[in-house]
């Protein structure tokens, strides 16, 4: 019979729903259970393509004599990480603190008022290596939850007093300036590994935010330094297995310091940050290989992760079947000399495991390898190489899949929003701005309430529960912004600013211009979080920085910058000490040096070809957090298009800082001169 989970809306809850353990999803009800019945709570936080949250729940959660001893003892609390990344990262926090390490599953055992006082991650279903076994971790706690219930308690509290002491050191209200963005460079030059991209060890996560940053050093100082690490760590990621060679779209991270062997799961947020980092190196540098990127990492986002409603999925699982019945990592992906044969015939196979560097000895498990460009395209047929591809990607789909997590995260469809939206209009493909449009109908129609307020997720067009945190508020903002710029329709920069102002009243601390992860009204927790640092995706923090100043660029409205200008205070102290960790809040730091800049393209009719030509001359520079409004004379869409006239009857782009404009201009070469630094 299924448990509690069964009317969920989060895949990952839904995955559980059959266990035979007594799940309760994260909620008032389970912790009075908690209290009513004199148990602890079993806090197990994870999320779908996890490979590891899988491997526990098969060992562990399935097993019915495991079930047995958890419905008895505890209060089981199942949470999907991506649903609530504010209870993940609270936890998360006491995990680390306690443990030096964090991870998913992440175990957590808490008292009836949500306290912790036991921590881990994955447990095993035997003691190995050195870790004891779940059942005895279970055994353990419910021994000291029933002797020693003071001591515990003690614990618990503690814990909580600690967390609650740990203040964080934000910078002050001070924005960064040339020096500190300077040391941040120096600082990510010497992490930076020349051999082989990127920075640091394995394992490796692709660095898109820190790329965005060095992109932008270079388009506003020149240095040629910052463009040379963008450049050859997009290279070597675009030619390891980080990248689906035949498919598109980038894996989580590499476990190689070479980018060879991926995590296999894919990401959302990701793609969407990676799209749009390959379609900013080609328009900096032409590049045919970002280029070449940049269009399959937006088809793979729009072919595999695509929803029916016009939103974006999570995520695809790194296990699928190996066609045995066994769910293994990175089967859907790899290939062996002898797998190519059957598909290929034995010339050809030959052909494509020179290109690809698929080898008898293999580079992943059982003499598999994973797909790789070894070598200069230049060298092979491309004709050929077409059609081997072709056939080996049909070969692929007949393969059973990885699972996909269909729920639509707010933040990470605004981020889909903007790679599409920029890399429709740069790389003249109005198909993909298409999908950012329907992506953001989506989000409006489905997770914005008549009061402006953002829900985190939906699933097949149903909304979820949990309300929106500042990373979704300024993500979508983000992708608003982008669209807006993109389309030349102004209700996206109204609904943009929509959001802001729920981040400026509901996120902000009036006094120090400090942000916080969760409303000042949300749910509250053992403690209310507050991360600054950039992850896998921009943290809420910065991302709303750019998002404040972009808005602020597009609308004049000063409590925006100085909101967005007081945020960036803590990438005046984190920047120069942590730059890899702080990477989007550099490249908004970047956008205020520069400006922003605010672009103003106005033509006798919208659909004018001359005005189109110049838009896309705007769209198509570097500037850093260039704001780009298009529209006619006559039009009230944007604040930057009020008394723009046309020069001579033509199509006019007039260039601006701070509102000071420059002469306007009315063709495509002037408007790139007037757009460089």
């Amino acid at each position: 019979m299924p448990n509690r989970l069964a009317h969920e809306t989060s895949p990952y809850l839904l995955q559980h729903a059959d266990n035979p353990v007594d799940w309760w999803p994260w909620s008032d009800e389970a912790f009075e259970e908690a209290r009513r019945s004199g148990k602890p709570v079993l806090l197990s936080v994870g999320y779908s393509s996890c490979h590891w949250c899988h491997v526990m729940a098969h060992e562990s959660f399935e097993d019915q004599e495991t079930a047995d001893f958890l419905n008895e003892h505890f209060v089981s609390v199942k949470v999907d990480r991506e649903e609530r990344p504010d209870v993940d990262a609270v936890y998360m926090e006491a995990v680390q603190a306690a443990t030096g390490h964090g991870g998913w599953p992440m175990t957590v055992f808490l008292t009836a008022e949500g306290e912790p006082f036991y921590f881990g991650t994955y447990f095993p279903p035997a003691p190995r290596q050195g870790m004891p076994s779940f059942r005895q971790v279970l055994e353990g706690v419910r021994h000291a939850w029933a002797e020693r219930r003071e001591e515990v308690a003690e614990v618990a509290g503690r814990i909580v007093r600690d967390l609650a002491g740990r203040q964080l050191d934000f910078g002050g209200t001070e924005a960064p300036g040339e020096a500190e963005l300077a040391q941040a460079l120096l600082g990510l030059t010497r992490e930076y590994d020349p051999q082989r991209g990127g920075f640091g060890g394995a394992p490796k996560f692709p660095p898109s935010m820190v790329i965005e940053f060095l992109l932008r050093h270079h388009a506003r100082t020149g240095a040629e330094g910052a463009l040379q690490m963008a450049r050859d760590t997009c290279e070597r990621m675009a030619r390891g297995g980080i990248y689906d060679q035949l498919g598109g779209g980038f894996a989580r991270y590499s476990v190689d310091r070479d980018w060879v062997v991926p995590h296999f799961e894919k990401m959302l947020y990701d793609n969407a940050l990676l799209c749009r980092v390959y379609t900013h190196l080609w328009r900096s540098t032409g590049s045919e290989l970002a280029r070449r990127v940049a269009l399959e990492t937006a088809d793979f986002l729009v072919r595999e992760l695509r929803t029916p409603e016009g939103g974006f999925a999570s995520a695809l699982d790194a296990d699928s079947d190996d066609g045995t019945g066994r769910h293994v990592e990175g089967a859907y992906y790899v290939w062996t000399p002898a797998q190519l044969r059957e598909v290929l015939g034995d010339d050809d196979a030959a052909y494509a495991a020179q290109y690809f560097g698929v080898t008898e000895e293999g580079t992943f498990e059982h003499g598999s390898s994973v797909l790789q460009l070894p070598q200069d395209e230049g060298v092979f047929d491309a004709a050929r190489l077409a059609s081997v591809r072709e056939r080996l990607l049909a070969a692929r789909a007949e393969r059973p899949a990885p699972g996909r997590d269909d729920k639509v995260v707010a933040a990470w469809n605004g981020l889909a929003i903007a790679a599409l939206a920029e890399t429709g209009a740069c790389l003249e493909r109005p198909d993909l701005v298409e999908a950012a449009v329907a992506a953001a109908d989506l989000l409006v129609r489905v997770h914005l309430d008549d009061q402006g307020r953002l829900a985190r997720t939906s699933k097949d067009g149903r909304v979820g529960a949990n309300a929106g945190v500042l990373e979704d508020y300024a993500d979508v903002a983000e992708g608003f912004l982008a669209l807006a710029s993109v389309t030349g329709e102004g209700v996206w920069l109204d609904f943009a600013g929509l959001l802001l102002d729920h981040v400026l009243a509901r996120f902000t601390d009036e006094q120090s211009g400090a942000l916080y992860d969760t409303a000042a009204d949300a749910e509250q927790l053992i403690r209310r979080p507050q991360d600054p640092t950039d992850n896998a995706a921009p943290s809420g923090w910065t991302a709303a920085a750019g998002a404040l100043l972009s808005y602020a660029a597009h609308t004049g409205a000063e409590p925006h910058r100085v909101a967005a200008e007081r945020a960036l205070g803590v990438v005046k102290a984190l920047g120069p000490r942590v730059p890899r960790f702080i990477g989007w809040g550099l490249a908004v730091a970047e956008a205020r040096l520069d400006g922003p800049r605010e672009v103003a393209v106005v033509g006798p009719t919208p659909d004018d070809p001359a005005a189109r030509a110049l838009h896309r001359a705007a769209l198509l520079s570097p500037a850093p957090g260039a704001v780009v409004a298009y529209g006619t004379p006559d039009s009230d869409e944007f604040p930057l298009l009020a008394d723009r006239t046309l020069v001579g009857g033509a199509p006019t782009a007039y260039v601006c800082r701070n509102f000071v404009c420059d002469l306007p201009v009315t063709d495509e070469q002037a408007l790139r001169e007037k757009l460089t630094p």
